[in-house]
């Protein structure tokens, strides 16, 4: 259950904050009455509290009754102080135009992988990562770049985890998956193939600043052509060096 308001004491700030936690990638429109029961409010409570959130345009509601979330959200997200995304699209945009098929960036937050940017076209594979979606780590060839490449600690406690199977192809067994991020080390590259949706598959590479990962670039192609994922590799290699390159500079303010 979002929020986990049914506490009592809980303030008014954290109420706000459990009405805007019910909404995420699977469930971008709510209505009141699902809101209510994701955060574990009263109806009545959620009612007042969406009012405030609507007149201040964080919430907006649809022609259908449901909310979703409104543009002054979205205004303040363009605050935060990371440029990645800034940094990194236009490569992204230069890969996917050598390629022509889905590209997008990721970053790793707690144990999900976290959508950031995404540049695609009406002819290549649909995928079901989005903008702002998050999905595991293992079973996504951003997540196994990211994955590898972090300290051995959480590595081992990810993997202690018990891990979802979203397709009969998911390697959940530790010692697999183990082995599989150490050769993502070894080459520098992750792939996977109909592990996270039957009918496609990927290469992914980190975003590496010195040897901290700091994102990872996947790029998704049909899995009937998965023998042309080995020459996308290097145009997905150098791009991320170029990122990480960029990036790098920004944060520290060599540009």
């Amino acid at each position: 259950m979002a929020g986990g308001a049914r506490d009592p004491g809980r303030s008014v700030t954290s109420r706000v904050l459990a009405v805007l936690g019910a909404f995420d990638a699977r469930h971008p429109r709510l209505t009141l009455t699902e809101i209510a029961g994701r955060t574990g409010m009263a109806l009545s409570t959620v009612h007042r509290l969406v009012a405030e959130l609507e007149e201040w345009r964080a919430l907006r509601r649809g022609a259908d009754g449901r909310y979703q979330i409104g543009r002054r959200m979205w205004e303040l997200g363009q605050l935060a102080p990371d440029p990645l995304q800034e940094v990194a699209h236009p490569w992204l945009q230069e890969l996917f135009g050598g390629t022509g098929e889905n590209v997008h960036l990721a970053v790793r937050d707690g144990v999900e992988v976290l959508y950031v940017d995404k540049v695609y076209g009406k002819r290549a594979v649909p995928i079901v990562s989005r903008t702002g979606s998050r999905l595991p780590m293992h079973p996504t060839g951003v997540g196994k770049a990211l994955l590898a490449f972090e300290p051995g600690w959480f590595v081992t406690s990810y993997l202690s985890r018990p891990l979802e199977r979203p397709t009969p192809h998911t390697v959940t067994e530790p010692g697999r998956l183990a082995r599989e991020l150490s050769q993502v080390r070894a080459q520098g590259y992750a792939t996977t193939h109909e592990e996270m949706t039957l009918g496609s598959c990927s290469a992914a590479a980190p975003v590496l600043v010195g040897d901290r990962p700091v994102a990872a670039v996947g790029i998704v192609v049909s899995s009937r052509r998965v023998r042309e994922l080995p020459r996308l590799v290097d145009p997905l290699l150098a791009v991320a060096a170029r990122i990480a390159g960029d990036y790098r500079a920004a944060v520290t303010g060599d540009a």
